[in-house]
């Protein structure tokens, strides 16, 4: 199965209490379907501020999110952690909400072996029966999910697909050696026309929640042969890219939402809203 070009990360609106925007999810949701195209959207991912969402919180957030896009994109649901057995616990609770997969990170912090994190992922993807997303992001785990365990976790039946941070290198690798139709996708804004060019499914993104339609033209670009064109918008659109991790995410990229009128509230301690220095440089990546 695909989960499309385009997966938005999406962020967790709000209010002035940070306590979560119940209506702003809705509009939300809304938009990032209609007005930036996209394909497929991960809820309590680490950009929706999983790690200070309460188990609670996560599962409404959830539910709502899948009961708002009524079939019309796809949702994953963010539930790895760094404890197998919960990790566990909560996938099979968020199984029945009706997502079309779950997204597992790499745990976090205890730094398991290769052989380790293999059974942790297989562990997981063998207690439920919706497909899984690896998710390898070694500058925020302090472990990278290599390329050869990668390929091993792509034999486990409903392990379906990766999220990938790492580089051009190790994705392509996993690509040449894995399991038939499992997708690779890049996690990275900035790659995503270079991870398309090896053969990557399309990017888990951020950048979406404000350029999706413009990274859907670059995509639609590429795949129909257009490739200077493709090129041309990736440039154009590389300042956003990288300038939208001007500062821990997502306070910038909840910033640049609100330049374009979608209200998402501040980020939970330890996080802190962008400087207002750094609210005028994303203000300029738009003008």
């Amino acid at each position: 199965m695909s989960f499309g070009r385009v997966v938005t990360a999406m962020v967790t609106p709000f209010d002035e209490q940070l306590q979560i925007n119940w209506g702003q999810v809705e509009t939300l949701v809304n938009y990032l379907i209609e007005e930036q195209q996209s394909d497929s959207l991960v809820i309590c991912g680490t950009t929706g501020e999983s790690p200070t969402l309460s188990e609670e919180e996560k599962l409404k957030l959830i539910e709502l999110s899948v009961r708002v896009a009524g079939g019309r994109c796809k949702i994953i649901a963010g539930t790895g952690s760094n404890d197998t057995a919960h990790t566990i616990h909560f996938s099979q609770k968020v199984a029945k909400l009706g997502v079309d997969a779950l997204l597992l990170v790499a745990p976090y912090y205890n730094r398991p072996s290769q052989e380790g994190l293999y059974q942790h992922f297989k562990a997981i993807a063998e207690s439920v029966d919706v497909p899984c997303m690896l998710y390898n992001v070694p500058g925020r785990t302090g472990v990278n999910l290599d390329a050869d365990t990668t390929v091993r976790l792509s034999h486990v039946p409903n392990i379906v697909a990766t999220k990938d941070c790492s580089n051009t290198d190790q994705m392509t690798r996993i690509l040449n050696n894995a399991a038939p139709g499992f997708l690779v996708y890049s996690g990275d804004d900035s790659a995503t026309l270079p991870a398309l060019s090896i053969g990557c499914e399309g990017i888990v993104s951020v950048a979406s929640h404000v350029i999706g339609k413009e990274m859907q033209s670059m995509i639609k670009y590429y795949l129909e042969g257009h490739i200077k064109q493709a090129a041309e918008l990736h440039r154009k659109l590389h300042p956003v890219f990288t300038g939208i991790f001007c500062a821990p995410s997502p306070a910038p990229i909840k910033h640049a939402l609100a330049l374009k009128g979608i209200q998402t509230g501040g980020v939970r301690l330890p996080l802190v809203r962008v400087s207002e220095q750094e609210g005028q440089f994303i203000q300029s990546l738009f003008e």
